[in-house]
C-alpha cells in the first residue's frame, strides 16, 4: 500500500522546500537554524509536550496552529528558549516574523520550534542576521534534518509513497531526539509533511493516533521536556481524492509507519545507547494495561542496565511488570528474551545462560515479549540500554 522512498526526506512531498545555515547558536561550526516551508498554505495539526513547563516556541506554535493553517516551520538547535519568561515569547514571535518576512507570508502561518539548553535566551542578533541567508530548496531536506540535531549521533528522516484507491500521495518526516525521552512526548522535535488532500478533522485525529502508538511508546531516560512537538503540514498538491474518516486507512497506516520509524530511530540513538530494546506485551486484560506494562518495562533503569551488560536477568523484567499496574497472574505469565522462553506459566523455563549472554552481546536489537494470558490487549514499546556514556553526556551538558 506504500513504498519507502530511497533517500527520502522532509521535502520528498510535493511543494515543500527546506534550507539551513550555521547561525552561531551552537559553538561548533554546525547547521543550527532551518526553515521548512510549503509553496501554498497547508492544513496543519500538532501534538505538544504534556510537561506543565512549556517553552515559548511551544506556546506560540500552539496559538498559531489553533487556526488549523500554517505554511512554514522555523527551527533552531542549541537553545531551547524555555524558561525564558516574557522575553522568550517576544523572541519566538520575532523568529516567526523574520521567517514570514523572508517568505512573504503572514506571521500567523509560521510555527516555531527550538531545542537545546533550557534557561538560556535566544541569541536574537545571530538569528536576525541568519534567517535572511536561508535559501529553502527542494534539495534542502537533509540539511534541515542535520540543523535540528543536538546530541543525536545520526539523522532521522523517512519518506513513503502511498498508492491508494483515491490516488497517490507522499508522507515524509524528520525528527530529532536522543535524551529526555519518555512516553507522553519527550525532548523531541518532529516535522511531518504530506502533499495529500486531507480533511482537517481527519488530519488531527490521524496525527494523534500515530503519535500515541509511536512517540508515546518510547523511553530513553524517563524525562520529558518543555519543548516537545510533532507538527504536520498537508498542502494538498497531490490532487488525490479527499482523505477523510471513511477512506483514511491507507493514510493512517502510512502515517503510523513514518512515526514509528522515527520513534524507533530515536530510541536506537538514545544518548550513550548501544542497543535498541523492543518490549511487546500480549494478551493483557486490555490495550490500556498492555501499553502501561510495555512502557514501564522499557523505561526501567534496572532492565536497561542489564541489557547493556548482556545480563539475562529476566527477573528485572518481571519485577517491572509487577509494578506497572497491569493485572498479572504469575501462574499464567510467559516471558521471552530474544525469542527464548525464560519463564513459562510462572515457572523457570531452563535455558543456556552462556548462550544467552553471547546472543545478547552479538545483537543491537533486543526483543522482550511477555504473554500475560488474561485477555486480548497488546502493545509494543521501545527503549535503549543504559550505559556509562549516558552519565558522561548528561553530567557535562552545559559545561
Amino acid at each position: 500500500m506504500f513504498d519507502l522512498i530511497p533517500s527520502g526526506n522532509i521535502t520528498s512531498a510535493s511543494g515543500f522546500l527546506a534550507g539551513a545555515v550555521h547561525a552561531g547558536i551552537k559553538s561548533k561550526d554546525e547547521l543550527d537554524l532551518a526553515i521548512l516551508c510549503s509553496e501554498v498554505t497547508c492544513k496543519a495539526a500538532g501534538v505538544f509536550t504534556t510537561n506543565q513547563i512549556k517553552s515559548a516556541p511551544v506556546i506560540l506554535s500552539q496559538r498559531h496552529i489553533s487556526k488549523g493553517r500554517a505554511q512554514a516551520i522555523a527551527v533552531n538547535s542549541g537553545c531551547a528558549n524555555a524558561c525564558t519568561g516574557e522575553q522568550g515569547l517576544i523572541d519566538a514571535l520575532a523568529m516567526a516574523n523574520l521567517t514570514a518576512a523572508k517568505l512573504g507570508i503572514s506571521p500567523e502561518k509560521v510555527l516555531v520550534a527550538s531545542t537545546g539548553v533550557i534557561g538560556v535566551p535566544l541569541p536574537m542578533d545571530k538569528i536576525r542576521a541568519a534567517i535572511p541567508k536561508i535559501k529553502p530548496t527542494k534539495k534542502g531536506g537533509h540539511d534541515f534534518c542535520r540543523a535540528i540535531m543536538t546530541t543525536d549521533t545520526r539523522p532521522k528522516e523517512i519518506a513513503v509513497r502511498v498508492d491508494s484507491k483515491g490516488g497517490k500521495f507522499t508522507i515524509a518526516g524528520v525528527a530529532k531526539g536522543a535524551g529526555m525521552i519518555h512516553p507522553s512526548m519527550a525532548t523531541m522535535l518532529c516535522c511531518i509533511t504530506t502533499d495529500a488532500v486531507v480533511s482537517a478533522d481527519f488530519l488531527r485525529a490521524a496525527l494523534h493516533t500515530a503519535v500515541d502508538g509511536s512517540f508515546n511508546m518510547i523511553s530513553i531516560d524517563g524525562d520529558t521536556s518543555p519543548s516537545d512537538c510533532v507538527l504536520l503540514l498537508a498542502n494538498g498538491l497531490a490532487s488525490n481524492e479527499l482523505v477523510d474518516f471513511d477512506n483514511g486507512d491507507a493514510f493512517q497506516q502510512a502515517l503510523n509507519a513514518v512515526c514509528t520509524h522515527l520513534a524507533k530511530s530515536m530510541a536506537r540513538d538514545g544518548e550513550g545507547a548501544t542497543k535498541l530494546i523492543e518490549v511487546t506485551v500480549e494478551r493483557a486484560e486490555d490495550e490500556v494495561w498492555a501499553r502501561q506494562a510495555a512502557r514501564t518495562i522499557a523505561s526501567s533503569p534496572l532492565v536497561k542496565a542489564a541489557i547493556h551488560g548482556n545480563d539475562p536477568n529476566w527477573g528485572r523484567i518481571v519485577a517491572a511488570l509487577g509494578r506497572s499496574g497491569a493485572r498479572v497472574r504469575e501462574d499464567r505469565l510467559d516471558v521471552y528474551l530474544n525469542e527464548v522462553c525464560v519463564m513459562k506459566q510462572g515457572s523457570l523455563s531452563p535455558f543456556n545462560k552462556a548462550d544467552m549472554i553471547s546472543a545478547l552481546g552479538n545483537r543491537d536489537n533486543v526483543l522482550i515479549k511477555l504473554c500475560l494470558n488474561l485477555g486480548d490487549g497488546k502493545a509494543t514499546a521501545w527503549g535503549c540500554d543504559l550505559s556509562e556514556e549516558y552519565v558522561t553526556i548528561n553530567s557535562a551538558y552545559t559545561t
